[in-house]
């Protein structure tokens, strides 16, 4: 049997890498993704083909409406910031936050590893080439671990095994993602990362999500595959 792990995948360039690391690492692929409430909803399809191209043991959906909290723009009737300078986009927290959105995430991914007999857990999160959020940085995870370890049965019962976060991506900039899931065959042109795509699900462009993914493939001298509402 191989070793199984729990990958949080929102279907962009980020979780997707971070699942085609976990396969080369011999991983066997469980999937999560979440219907929050969020406007980009096109990235639970994404996710779904990105699951099934990486071979994925199984994929699962939870569904959270965390438009009953909003305060950020990606769950509430908040304009999603557009055309922000790379400077202002890497400073401070921007309203595209949203509010302890991964915290809620790895309780879920948390309690499927109890399920499944898992011991990892992979999301990626990023501190380099991101929009400021706190949910992304090294202490939080550092601080999720341990709080794994005081909230859970096996935490408890099982002391020579822990529950690992792995966070592959975490000082990675985004042209050293792209490179990295290139190396590893992704076809990024499954992936999205629009906060606020077409109806007919074109990235905007414009939001801060599509600049730093655009800046990557730019760096990483690569044309982005994917289709934008306006031309780059």
């Amino acid at each position: 049997m191989g070793k199984k792990a729990v990958i949080l995948s929102s279907g962009g360039v980020d979780s997707t890498t971070t699942m085609a690391i976990a396969k080369s690492e011999g991983f066997d692929i469980y999937s999560m993704s979440f219907n929050y409430g969020q406007r980009h909803s096109v990235e639970l399809k994404k996710a779904g083909e990105i699951a099934k191209f990486f071979k994925a043991k199984e994929h699962i959906i939870i569904d959270i409406d965390l438009r009953k909290i909003g305060g950020s723009s990606l769950t509430d009737n908040i304009e999603v910031p557009k055309d922000r300078k790379e400077e202002d986009i890497l400073r401070g927290i921007p309203i595209t936050y949203v509010p302890a959105r991964n915290t809620i995430f790895l309780s879920f991914a948390l309690a499927w590893t109890d399920i499944i007999g898992a011991y990892d857990i992979f999301i990626g999160v990023n501190a380099i080439d991101y929009s400021g959020y706190p949910d992304c940085r090294p202490e939080y995870i550092h601080a999720y671990e341990k709080m794994a370890e005081l909230a859970t049965k096996r935490g408890v019962e099982e002391k020579s095994r822990r529950i690992k976060i792995h966070t592959p991506l975490i000082s990675f900039t985004k042209k050293e993602i792209i490179k990295k899931g290139l190396d590893l065959g992704v076809d990024f042109s499954m992936t999205h990362s629009c906060y606020d795509p077409t109806d007919d699900a074109k990235a905007c462009g414009r939001c801060d999500s599509c600049q730093l993914r655009l800046k990557g493939f730019r760096e990483a001298g690569v044309k982005d595959p994917i289709v934008y509402a306006m031309a780059h």
